[in-house]
């Protein structure tokens, strides 16, 4: 089964230039003095406080008005920072045998019995699928004056190792692009240089598979697909579009959102990186890592991961590849993902056995996206009106977080770029126990990652908002004394005939 592409070629409009473009490392690279683009995601707004019409932040749970005389906290106070970790205390938990959960983690098996209480196995798993979503954000080249913007800061050789994802024991084996024919100006980036290394498209994401030890520890061979998202909720309210449009005869009445379809399925011939789609990109991938594990005797799972718009894209890959590759079990874990279609293509999800977990953050506005005011209420009307084709609907299971229950996060004020930043997600997810728990005290991830991009953390924590600078916005000094943009190295040159940064993978992990 394939998704239907569309094959006109659509140059992406050239977006306005974003101040103070930085970038984001990873939390393994602080001590390093390379620096790599950070996604825009504070750029978009001058200060925490948002004005929104009050139905508007009633239906989103926000208090756009909060106490102006909040009562003082300090550090004194051992609730308000239960257990805070110090500079020497690891970050992760010890890497456990969890095969014994492969069924309900990597099968067929339900895991909503997983959900609440959260199994700490499960939290652990979904907090790495989660830097696997991050990792495409901290890679990705935003900087609009390098003529590699929109492609990838790395060779694919060197991805795990540089952007601290090597301990999860998985190696990636394919880049992945993707280009529109819908207008989305903001979701898709353009570099301002004359010699751009392409001006249709962007890399959207990559495949990896676990490594024998990995493969061991959990039970299976896990072929994962990251896809990139777009950080900025901005970009969501201007650009989504929210038309539904059909997947195609033999897909009945389902329909997806067009723009989410349009990034997954379009290709053109006029094209260097996208002559195929990355619908036709990933799903020759995942084929052919399955074939070659299932032929060795292994089990085979396959997980797909994104973040925002990563997650929509995630939920179309996930649909194209259970119904393409008979008796796979297939995974989505997405964070702060929108709705993606309809009734119908729930229900198509359902019958092709996808395990769709979203998480979702109470105040993050995108989850509710498309159809914010008409959807929820139309909903009502179905017990009157039956199913209705041309109303979106999220579908699986559903991981609910809660700003408000991290004492270390601030609780006045309205930071909506901040409630959908991934690292707010992850740090949830890292003090999440159960629905009737408050926020765990030995969660180990670093609290201090959360402000990475955005200013979520209580100042009694003193730690800077969008603390994650770019030295020089990324200008060095020659041997001759002038400033210029640095040239990358020759693996880390995006390149569509093959290689180290795009080309099709040979890593193949033998036991």
């Amino acid at each position: 089964m394939a998704l239907a592409s569309t094959s006109s070629l659509h140059h992406l409009p050239l977006p306005s230039c974003k101040k103070n473009t930085l970038l984001t490392p990873h939390a393994s690279q602080l001590n390093e003095s390379t620096t790599v683009v950070h996604p825009p995601l504070h750029q978009h707004r001058s200060s925490s406080s948002v004005n929104l019409p009050t139905p508007l932040s009633n239906l989103l749970h926000l208090n756009p008005n909060p106490n102006p005389n909040p009562k003082p906290t300090t550090t004194n106070d051992p609730h308000n920072f239960p257990n805070l970790s110090t500079a020497t205390t690891p970050t992760y938990s010890p890497r456990e045998d969890i095969s014994f959960l492969c069924p309900q983690l990597h099968g067929f098996s339900d895991w909503s019995p997983l959900l609440d209480p959260l199994n700490p196995h499960l939290r652990r798993e979904i907090l790495k699928y989660g830097e696997f979503s991050q990792a495409t954000y901290d890679a990705f080249d935003f900087n609009p004056f390098s003529p590699y913007c929109g492609s990838c800061l790395y060779g694919r050789n060197k991805f795990v190792d540089k952007l601290g994802l090597a301990r999860h024991g998985y190696g990636v084996t394919k880049y992945l692009y993707a280009m529109s024919h819908v207008e989305l100006p903001l979701w898709l980036e353009r570099s301002f240089h004359g010699e751009a290394w392409s001006k249709d498209s962007n890399w959207m994401g990559y495949v990896a598979v676990s490594g024998d030890e990995e493969s061991r520890r959990i039970g299976c061979r896990d072929v994962v697909v990251a896809w990139r998202g777009t950080v900025a909720t901005a970009e969501w309210l201007e650009d989504l579009q929210g038309r539904l449009e059909l997947l195609g005869p033999e897909h009945g009445d389902a329909k997806v959102e067009h723009g989410f379809h349009s990034i997954y399925t379009s290709k053109s011939e006029a094209t260097r990186y996208n002559k195929l789609s990355a619908s036709e990109q990933v799903m020759a991938e995942i084929q052919r890592l399955v074939t070659h594990y299932r032929q060795k005797g292994e089990k085979v799972s396959l997980t797909i991961t994104g973040h925002s718009l990563g997650g929509a894209l995630a939920l179309l890959n996930a649909y194209e590849a259970a119904s393409s590759i008979p008796d796979l079990p297939v995974s989505v874990i997405s964070f702060g993902a929108p709705r993606v279609g309809n009734e119908a293509f729930a229900e198509k999800l359902k019958e092709a056995r996808v395990k769709p977990l979203r998480i979702v953050v109470k105040q993050d506005v995108v989850p509710k996206l498309p159809g914010i005011l008409f959807n929820e209420g139309i909903k009502k009307l179905e017990s009157l009106t039956g199913t209705l084709e041309w109303i979106y609907t999220h579908v699986g299971l559903e991981l609910g977080l809660d700003v408000k229950s991290s004492p270390y996060l601030k609780k006045n004020g309205l930071d909506i770029p901040g409630y959908h930043s991934l690292e707010t997600y992850l740090h949830l997810v890292d003090g999440y126990l159960s629905s009737d728990k408050e926020f765990r005290g030995n969660a180990k991830r670093d609290v201090a990652l959360v402000n990475k991009a955005t200013g979520m953390l209580r100042d009694e924590l003193r730690i800077p908002a969008c603390w994650s600078q770019q030295a020089n916005r990324g200008m060095v000094c020659n041997s001759y004394g002038r400033w210029e943009m640095p040239k990358r190295e020759q693996e880390d040159i995006p390149s569509p005939l093959g290689g180290s940064s795009g080309g099709i993978g040979q890593v193949i992990f033998e036991r």
